[in-house]
């Protein structure tokens, strides 16, 4: 695609961040379907499910740039990619719930096992700075000590969630008292109940192949677009690549938060995040090499801004704050604030 011109480029980008956004519509409404039918959110596999599902576009272009050698656009994608889904925390701060009397998004969410959950993207992102310190040569059977480590951490997250549904030896089990209670797996709503399984899964199938391709498509034309504008593959996988690669969650986000699910909108995001450093796991059984010992400062700098933004949720879902500035939390103002911060500071490493 470098020999395309840049407008040309830009609308073929546009149109994948198009079929991203349908499909990912799709696959959460096939989802609920399935989850129903097949009783998915019950179990651990199907927890694996529904975060892959979530999140095919990161998984298309970590594969994609992995098979290219872009490594520094894969890792731009999935460490930009957390920092940013926190961000869109504050999207469903305040586009979510509107009107005099609602209070913020962490007042109304706060639990017990999403302080957990949080915890759980925190150590997987502290295993990522400490494997970004390893020599690149501890390669054995394509796999190295760090993303074991994190794909580790993220199966035994999967399980202490699934405990902690089943109660916790807290007053209220966990739940702040006025709350809604956490619920677990992607159901916004009651699934249609006329769809059929086989045609849910057709579908399903069906949208996850649009997002592959449409994953493929945006790094492939995101990637020679940055280059002819000068912009480094880190900070436009930081950026525009995880923006477009997040707009399956903002609309179900919205739509879960609109619906009253506000606590499972959260855990959503927090269970995507702590996802996403798995696909370096992908990444480096697909190249062969070492992918953290590469890390830049731009990847550690990245990795400690998402960290820092999930903190300040912590906090917020601790204290529960209860009044909004400018239509949103003080958690979410904070979040923001210093998400553009580290977006400035970032283009000052890149530059």
């Amino acid at each position: 695609m470098d020999s395309l011109p840049l407008w040309l480029l830009g609308l073929i980008f546009v149109a994948g961040a198009a079929v991203i956004w349908v499909a990912g519509i799709q696959l959460s409404k096939t989802t609920d379907v399935l989850d129903a039918k097949l009783h998915l959110g019950s179990a651990l596999g199907g927890l694996i499910v529904l975060a892959v599902a979530t999140n095919l576009p990161e998984i298309a272009i970590t594969v994609s740039a992995a098979v290219s050698g872009n490594i520094e656009v894969a890792a731009g994608n999935i460490l930009g990619g957390i920092a940013l889904q926190t961000v869109v925390l504050v999207i469903l701060d305040v586009f979510g719930k509107r009107g005099s009397g609602v209070k913020p998004l962490t007042y109304r969410a706060a639990s017990l096992t999403l302080l957990l959950e949080a915890a759980i993207v925190v150590a997987v992102l502290a295993v990522v700075i400490a494997g970004s310190q390893l020599p690149s040569g501890l390669v054995v059977a394509r796999l190295t000590p760090d993303v074991a480590l994190i794909a580790a951490l993220w199966v035994v997250g999967l399980l202490l969630v699934q405990r902690a549904g089943k109660g916790l030896p807290w007053h209220e089990n966990g739940h702040a008292p006025d709350s809604r209670p956490h619920q677990h797996g992607h159901r916004r709503k009651k699934p249609d109940k006329t769809t059929g399984t086989t045609k849910a899964a057709v579908i399903f199938a069906a949208s996850a192949a649009a997002t592959l391709v449409g994953g493929v498509v945006l790094e492939q034309a995101g990637d020679a677009a940055s280059t002819k504008i000068g912009l480094s593959g880190v900070l436009f996988g930081a950026t525009v690549l995880a923006l477009a690669t997040s707009l399956p969650e903002i609309s179900t986000g919205l739509q879960a938060v609109k619906q009253g699910d506000d606590n499972l909108a959260m855990s959503d995001i927090f269970g995507g995040n702590a996802f996403l450093p798995v696909l370096f796991l992908v990444a480096t059984v697909i190249s062969g090499k070492a992918i953290l010992p590469q890390a830049n400062a731009s990847d550690i700098y990245l990795t400690a801004i998402a960290a820092l933004l999930t903190l300040v949720y912590v906090v917020g879902l601790l204290f529960r704050p209860q009044k909004r500035i400018a239509g949103m939390g003080v958690d979410s103002l904070l979040v923001i604030v210093l998400y553009l911060a580290g977006i400035a500071g970032l283009f000052a490493i890149t530059a």
